[in-house]
């Protein structure tokens, strides 16, 4: 790990190119520039998360976000062009001082002030990691005419910036009581786990507890639509129109179509499923992307440069993306599958998945449930939009937008059924995703498969998704200095 660094032994040179590196030492590429690595450390932090605090993919796409804005902050300051989201007053560095050597130590205190604040349970496993870097944890420094010093003056920036910005990360909206991530809005859903009185507006579903008991859980984040985005003006700038209501002849179609491609799922569609779904160890949509994007670095042999300015984009558009996405859930309010399928085929005898080890059964409408473990059996907040077409559709487009090619390449291989039944498993599945847009419509259609949305919640998404990846597109060449 050590020999991936270049600010260690002798003086740098500059070069023409003004991204000076040490004599006979190659730049780190890829997986192993810094800005890559601290990438890793924000993935293993949001499954961390995830293991601590159950799934909340709102609250760690700010996290993943603010991360990587603090990282190209202080990167800016390097740069020829850049210009800082939340940093001001801090002048560009001279041209003899913008090495590797420079970017590399800011870049990483930046990553880790910004990590310690956001990821706080794991503030030792980032300080551990600064160590292995050759760096001070402890180095608090705010000169600005240290690499250090913009590292850690970019992470106060952020952080100062984003507070009071409706996430409530710190209980501080009126009527939390001090408690972080408290409901300020006071939503209530319409209907409750026992009683659908309005069957177009979504129900909390029992889950299991695990040990013999059931419970449902409350509405995710209902507060998401009110956090001010890095790159939209606003949440609800490109919110869709709405989904199709009961007693329209398309919502029949699209709840039948998710009977009937949940009773003939193959061993394909639930390797798709679980993979998106992301099973155990968890890192939401954002962090799913970012893993994406990270196989992009290692594809094309990124420098640091480059991983920054594509970690920042790719993660700003997840963030801003799932703001939108809760905007159309919390205006829409509307139903999930679970709910809408026991509404229109109760009373009717259906072929539909029984639960862990029933395969598929023979069943009444009202019993019909998704393609998940008891203990997660759908998304615990409204449904339109689908929120890993929304991400997924504006993370692909990020990454289109970014490299200038829709070409991915990549492939993952799988065991059917690892991830909902272990004791049904299926064949060994090899997904491919060729493209960027087709992981985002396989993303989305393994949630209509899954049975966790319907295909108009996927289709107004996807589109949402890429309406947020343009926009922000503006806003990222903006910073990039090439308005």
């Amino acid at each position: 790990m050590l020999s991936s660094l270049t600010f260690f032994g002798c003086k740098e040179k500059e070069s023409k190119n003004d991204h000076a590196v040490q004599p006979g030492i190659s730049e780190p590429l890829g997986a192993d520039n810094v800005a890559h690595k601290w990438s890793e450390m924000a993935i293993k932090a949001t499954a961390l998360d995830t293991e601590r605090f159950n799934p909340r993919p709102t609250i760690t796409s700010r996290f993943l976000g603010l991360t990587f804005v603090a990282m190209f902050d202080a990167w800016s300051r390097y740069d020829e062009k850049a210009i800082p989201v939340y940093m001001t007053g801090i002048a560009r560095r001279q041209k003899r001082e913008r090495t590797l050597k420079n970017k590399e130590i800011a870049v990483s205190y930046a990553a880790f002030g910004a990590l310690s604040e956001y990821y706080y349970s794991d503030k030792e496993l980032f300080a551990d990691y600064m160590l292995e870097l050759g760096l001070d944890p402890n180095n608090a420094s705010l000169d600005p005419s240290t690499p250090a010093g913009i590292g850690n003056l970019a992470a106060k920036a952020v952080i100062e910036a984003r507070k009071g910005d409706g996430a409530n990360q710190y209980g501080e909206e009126e009527g939390s009581n001090g408690v972080p991530y408290f409901d300020y809005t006071g939503y209530e859903p319409v209907n409750s786990p026992d009683e659908n009185v309005d069957p177009n507006r979504w129900q909390p579903k029992y889950f299991s507890d695990g040990e013999g008991g059931k419970f449902a859980p409350a509405c995710l984040t209902p507060f998401w639509d009110k956090v001010v985005p890095v790159a939209l003006a606003s949440g609800d700038q490109f919110r869709p129109g709405p989904p199709p209501q009961i007693g329209s002849d398309q919502l029949k179609r699209e709840v039948q179509e998710v009977v009937e491609l949940q009773a003939n799922i193959t061993d394909y569609q639930k390797a798709l499923v679980e993979f998106m779904r992301d099973g155990p160890q968890s890192v939401q949509q954002a962090g799913h992307w970012l893993n994406f994007a990270q196989e992009v670095s290692k594809r094309d042999d990124h420098t640091l440069d480059q991983d920054v300015k594509m970690f920042f984009y790719n993660q700003v558009v997840a963030m801003d993306a799932f703001i939108a996405s809760w905007d159309s859930k919390m205006y829409y309010d509307f139903a999930r599958p679970f709910a809408l399928v026991h509404e229109y085929y109760s009373g009717e005898k259906i072929k539909a998945w029984g639960g862990v080890g029933k395969g598929m059964v023979e069943m009444d409408g009202s019993q019909w449930r998704p393609y998940s473990p008891d203990t997660f059996l759908c998304p615990p907040f409204p449904s339109y939009t689908s929120g890993h077409s929304t991400i997924s559709g504006g993370c692909a487009e990020a990454l289109k937008l970014w490299t200038g090619s829709d070409d991915f390449g990549y492939e993952k291989e799988l065991v059917a059924g690892a991830l909902t039944e272990p004791d049904n498993l299926g064949d060994t599945i090899t997904l491919k995703f060729p493209t960027f847009t087709e992981t985002a419509e396989m993303a989305g259609i393994s949630r209509v498969l899954g049975g966790y949305h319907i295909q108009s919640e996927n289709i107004a998404g996807l589109e949402l998704g890429r309406d947020v990846a343009r926009e922000a597109w503006t806003f990222y060449k903006k910073h990039i200095g090439e308005e």
